[in-house]
């Protein structure tokens, strides 16, 4: 039998391509899955950041600058000229060192998996190879920024007014969070903060004298059912107790409680009036004294905030063959809030494509790896030109 030695079809060197690109994008996202990053550990930070500026050199051909903070460094690249979209999104995880060892990175069944994967090492690395691939294609990168900070995962303290700044001067925001179920984006979110009840009582031996004591955790749990009950489903607030803990020993009268609540709301009036509520908690017992910490930190992310890049992100997709892309509003909260709060349009989820963020299963759908790029090159490049 004769060999057919013709060269492979348009299609099949396409597909050859794409299964290339796909691999370049996995091999990145495994170098900075690697390198744990747990929120808080600075050394641990440091080493994540040289990872991120290590990828940005290679990709880009420059080098971007280390912001150091309180909390760790803050990767910061601009590509020159008069800033126009910032690409935004952040290294750290929720997971702690140690996580690596018993899942590293792996790739299996059409899967990507290890600690941070798709919240949100996935997104850095495709932030990264769309720009590459814009600057292939001959589009000036002159206008872009890229901003990968160090704190998100733990309410962005020291990274918050760096957001605002760099978004301010760039005038839209591309978040590069995950996705949504399905690979919708996300055009709005709630405004999210956490809150905390500390009742501070007075010990006394349980068995022998509890009169003389007084009891801070009888008096949170009076707390905990009014705390629930500020929640509103008509208006989307959610106010949930979630961690608690008190008392030293089983034969002592607990001398100090504590909540952490989790507050998410909608609409701006939601948040005055939730802040309110926890500032005014009382305590029934004269003798334990409430003491409340915290804030919604995060405003809400208004849908309206999205309109005109999503616009452009649905443009893009269907110009790229993606056909029409759908977006979701969400009930959690990114960095995208700050930049939308201080009137700047963005966009958020156009990262990874998967699920289980902040789990043990969580993973990355390999196959829709390149697709996303496409979509964020093809974006990025209309926000240039």
């Amino acid at each position: 039998m004769m060999r057919d030695h013709r060269s492979p079809s348009c299609a099949s060197r396409a597909q050859i391509a794409s299964r290339a690109m796909t691999t370049a994008i996995l091999d990145d996202i495994g170098r900075l899955v690697s390198v744990e990053s747990p929120s808080r550990d600075v050394a641990a930070l440091t080493a994540s950041a040289d990872a991120v500026a290590e990828l940005i050199t290679a990709r880009l051909g420059s080098a971007p600058a280390l912001v150091e903070s309180a909390a760790g460094p803050h990767v910061h690249w601009s590509g020159g000229g008069s800033p126009k979209v910032l690409l935004l999104g952040h290294h750290d995880t929720v997971f702690p060192l140690g996580t690596l060892a018993a899942r590293p990175f792996d790739v299996r069944d059409g899967r990507a998996t290890g600690p941070g994967v798709f919240d949100m090492k996935s997104g850095i690395a495709l932030a990264v190879h769309a720009l590459e691939r814009a600057a292939h294609a001959g589009v000036s990168l002159a206008g872009v920024e890229l901003l990968m900070t160090c704190d998100e995962e733990v309410g962005s303290e020291a990274s918050r007014a760096l957001i605002e700044a760099r978004a301010a001067e760039c005038g839209a925001v591309l978040v590069l969070e995950p996705s949504a179920d399905g690979g919708a984006l996300k055009t709005g979110r709630k405004g999210c903060g956490t809150f905390t009840v500390t009742a501070h009582g007075r010990a006394a031996h349980a068995g022998l004298e509890p009169e003389r004591g007084a009891n801070a955790l009888v008096e949170l749990s009076r707390r905990v059912i009014e705390i629930a009950q500020l929640g509103r489903a008509d208006t989307g607030t959610t106010v949930t107790p979630t961690v608690a803990e008190a008392g030293t020993a089983d034969n002592v009268v607990p001398a100090t409680a504590w909540l952490r609540v989790d507050v998410r709301v909608e609409h701006d009036d939601e948040r005055l009036r939730i802040e309110h509520s926890m500032a005014s908690l009382g305590s029934d017992d004269p003798d334990v004294r409430l003491e409340v910490t915290g804030a919604i930190n995060r405003p809400p992310m208004p849908e309206s905030a999205s309109t005109s890049l999503f616009a452009l992100a649905r443009e893009s997709a269907a110009s790229v063959g993606q056909g029409s892309i759908e977006g979701v509003a969400v009930g959690g909260g990114s960095d995208g809030n700050f930049t939308a709060a201080v009137g700047v349009p963005t966009l958020d989820g156009l990262g990874a494509v998967g699920g289980g963020a902040h789990a043990d299963h969580e993973y990355v759908d390999v196959d829709a790896l390149e697709p996303r790029c496409e979509l964020l090159t093809e974006l990025v490049s209309r926000l240039l030109t």
